[in-house]
């Protein structure tokens, strides 16, 4: 094992549009191709568990991270298994010791991750490579605002930079 971790941000619905889900499943087993742990949510509800699945059935080591109001709704099958008090507490732990952190299609969960992290990058408090998996457009917006940020003086280009869009498996695949 290489020590590697990637950090999968996503859905935990379940009724949203598969191809969601099936571009998560070759995102992950890319990952576990090139060997790193998988970190997450680590639910069993939506995306969260098509990432935890992929990672078992490719043989990856997989790290859940839930907060204890979460209790029951935790993936059975957790190499490790973290409880925290709050959902802040629980994005800190979920970041420690990732090289990669993934933004799959998903919510204001999602949302709110990714958020936190870009920032964290950009204050240079965390050394993640941020890939954001752009799957049929969904994050189009995202990036003309950021785009739109760097226009208006709100973020430098250097940080821009840093906030990788990927649009296929192969361009997500070159980042690894």
């Amino acid at each position: 094992m290489s020590g590697k971790r990637a950090l999968f941000f996503c859905a935990a619905s379940s009724s949203i549009d598969p191809k969601y889900n099936q571009a998560a499943r070759e995102a992950v087993r890319a990952a576990c191709l090139c060997g790193y742990e998988i970190v997450s949510g680590g639910t069993i509800k939506g995306t969260m568990k098509v990432v935890s699945d992929t990672a078992r059935e490719c043989g990856a080591r997989v790290r859940g991270i839930l907060p204890r109001f979460m209790e029951g709704l935790e993936y059975p099958e957790m190499d490790d298994l973290i409880w925290t008090d709050t959902m802040s507490q629980r994005k800190e732990l979920m970041r420690e010791g990732v090289s990669l952190a993934v933004a799959l299609p998903g919510g204001v969960g999602t949302l709110d991750e990714l958020a936190e992290t870009c920032t964290l990058v950009r204050l240079h408090q965390c050394d993640a490579k941020i890939v954001i998996f752009n799957v049929d457009g969904f994050y189009d917006i995202l990036e003309r605002l950021f785009d739109y940020y760097v226009e208006t003086g709100m973020l430098d280009m250097p940080t821009r930079r840093k906030y990788i869009f990927v649009k296929t498996i192969e361009e997500f695949k070159k980042e690894l």
